[in-house]
């Protein structure tokens, strides 16, 4: 179980980064059409789009959504590695 734990972790902090290297590879034109950067969209963009569909840009060019969603995506890792720990509590 705690193998579990930490892998589930991983794969929060492996999302986590790609969301910042997301959003940091915007402010880098050239960066962002690269192979590397289409790739990491494929799997970011459906989350990140979620939210802009409901958060509007600030101005038009300033795009909080992106900061909403990885405060939400904490709170649900801390939600799920919380209710993961309960969970091994109860079976040791």
């Amino acid at each position: 179980m705690l193998y579990l734990i930490s892998f589930v972790q991983m794969l929060f902090l492996v999302y986590s980064v790609l969301i910042i290297v997301k959003v940091l590879s915007s402010w880098f034109p050239k960066f962002s059409q690269s192979r590397l950067m289409r790739s990491i969209s494929v799997f970011t963009d459906p989350y990140l789009n979620f939210f802009r569909r409901f958060i509007p840009s600030i101005g038009g060019k300033f795009d909080i959504s992106a900061i909403i969603a990885f405060i939400a995506l904490r709170i649900a890792e801390r939600i799920v590695l919380y209710a993961l720990i309960w969970i091994h509590s109860l079976l040791i």
